[in-house]
């Protein structure tokens, strides 16, 4: 079976099934695991690689609001690498492809590909979307067994949580500027460490926020996972953060307890490290009670210096 991925998420986990060597075609923005690399292209982005994040975020309301794709279908390529399976998703209106789009091509395509169209709202969608990908890839026992792993897991990190005499308030910002919440699984995820969540709701998108509404809330930690920003790159705008009025007020940061982490490997791919996430979460809440895993990165304290 020739498998094209259309999102980085779905690429995790049809790697996360064994079916790497399956893969034929990924996105522009596909970059784990290392391997996939080294695969064809299907998509492209009209985001200027250096643009601002104000920028971003205005290139993406325009979007929004005339309805035209900030990524696309390399047909081309997509039409010579013939994939069997084209995996998918319908849930963000600006992270990949648009859907009628994908939908076109695989009714134009030799030998009609079957799509699987993913929509994870919670953690429990993403488990079923892994199993999904699987039935669909004829792989479904190994599909059982990767998500009882990964549901294994997220029970070792709730049993401990269960144990914490405080639970602190817990804000997670996905974007800087303008500030944006943290929804979806994000609440979730924050239970599931022992933190109470603030600034986003579970289940639902994420949502731009006023800075008085995160000085309103004012949680204990505040963690900034900017989405498809690595850690570098969300470092050049803690600057803008720090400018805000009462930053220096807010009580994570007179704790030294604003992070930084990977949101683009991480917190907004909604595939296997999802539960990476909740344990680099879970460590930075409560770093004596949830050991971190070998290999994962812990997330990183905001520095003064960082914001100079």
């Amino acid at each position: 079976m020739k498998i094209v991925s259309l999102l980085p998420s779905a690429t995790e986990i049809v790697c996360a099934l064994g079916l790497e060597s399956s893969l034929v075609g990924v996105t522009h923005e596909c970059d784990f695991p290392a391997g996939v690399a080294r695969l064809p292209r299907v998509t492209r982005t009209l985001i200027p690689h250096d643009a601002a994040s104000a920028e971003i975020d205005a290139l993406v309301r325009e979007r929004l609001r005339t309805e035209k794709a900030l990524y696309t279908l390399d047909l081309p390529t997509l039409e010579a690498l013939r994939p069997d399976l084209i995996v998918t998703q319908a849930l963000c209106d600006v992270c990949a492809v648009a859907e009628a789009e994908v939908t076109a091509a695989a009714c134009a395509l030799p030998g009609s590909p079957s799509v699987v169209n993913l929509e994870p709202t919670c953690l429990d969608d993403v488990f079923a979307c892994l199993q999904l990908v699987a039935d669909a890839a004829d792989v479904a026992g190994r599909g059982r067994e990767v998500v009882a792993a990964l549901r294994a897991r997220v029970a070792t990190v709730a049993a401990r949580a269960s144990g914490l005499r405080e639970r602190p308030t817990v804000g997670v910002l996905e974007w800087i500027d303008p500030p944006f919440s943290s929804g979806h699984w994000t609440p979730e995820l924050i239970a599931l460490a022992g933190g109470r969540p603030l600034l986003g709701d579970a289940g639902t998108r994420s949502r731009t926020l006023a800075w008085d509404d995160v000085r309103a809330a004012d949680p204990e930690i505040l963690l900034v996972a900017c989405c498809g920003f690595d850690v570098a790159r969300t470092r050049h705008d803690l600057p803008i953060l720090a400018r805000q009025p009462g930053f220096a007020a807010l009580r994570s940061v007179r704790a030294d307890r604003v992070y930084v982490t990977d949101g683009n490997a991480y917190f907004s791919r909604p595939g296997p490290r999802l539960v990476d996430s909740l344990e680099i979460l879970a460590h930075a809440i409560a770093p004596d009670v949830h050991p971190l895993p070998a290999g994962l990165p812990a997330a990183e304290r905001m520095r003064v210096s960082q914001t100079a």
